[in-house]
């Protein structure tokens, strides 16, 4: 599904280049359940970022789903982006003067579908992470693990082939994200593939590929599947 070979990434800080990622080769096939391992510093979201085609990288090449990556201008990277990706954020990215239910659906408004319809698949997939009743609640009005599951569902709403999630249980306690994960486990197990960057070992054991970052190289010492 995407194959990334040899991808270098450096950072311009005052007069100096700091090399994130180093010559980083990673292979992920439809339908697998991936976490990216690694301590703060280590380029797993600098990873993340060049996945989900919203950071540039300087060398090497990205193959998305047989597309060439690099070769796409920003108009047609942000197309296949907005059809292709769903991403899921640590910070949750919600609007705050939009209920979840208008939080969900806000992709599709961008894709000009009509609010009755809209909100009717809205509804459906706050059904799926479990939130039906909390459709006319706002952001300050719900917990943390709440607020996830209103993002994940707005990350599915239009039906990517790929999500990828930054540290999405970094702000949940141990129970709430273990909820999360059961979520995407759900979403994995109906075929969709899922990629997560954790620097928590018991979020990573619920995947079933572990892929380990130190100092922006793949490190072929670690072991690269889970336990469970």
């Amino acid at each position: 599904m995407l194959n990334l070979a040899k991808i270098n990434k450096s950072y311009q800080v005052g007069r100096n280049s700091l090399q994130v990622l180093k010559n980083v080769d990673l292979q992920i096939e439809e339908g697998e359940f991936v976490s990216i391992m690694g301590s703060s510093g280590s380029g797993k979201s600098t990873l993340l970022n060049i996945l989900g085609i919203l950071d540039n990288f300087d060398s090497g090449s990205y193959t998305l789903d047989d597309t060439v990556i690099g070769q796409l201008n920003q108009r047609q990277a942000a197309l296949y982006r907005n059809k292709f990706i769903g991403f899921v954020f640590q910070s949750f990215n919600l609007l705050s003067f939009k209920n979840a239910l208008e939080n969900v659906a806000l992709p599709l408004y961008y894709q000009k579908m009509a609010r009755k319809k809209r909100n009717r698949i809205a509804m459906d997939y706050l059904e799926r992470v479990g939130l039906r009743d909390w459709a006319e609640h706002y952001p300050n009005e719900l917990s943390g693990g709440q607020q996830q599951r209103v993002a994940i569902a707005r990350a599915l709403i239009s039906q990517p082939r790929l999500v990828l999630a930054d540290e999405p249980t970094g702000a949940l306690d141990s129970q709430t994200s273990n909820q999360i994960m059961d979520v995407f486990a759900d979403v994995n197990a109906g075929g969709m593939t899922v990629v997560i960057v954790t620097h928590e070992h018991d979020i990573a054991e619920r995947t079933r590929r572990v892929v380990h970052l130190r100092d922006g190289q793949i490190d072929e010492a670690e072991p690269m599947t889970a336990l469970n």
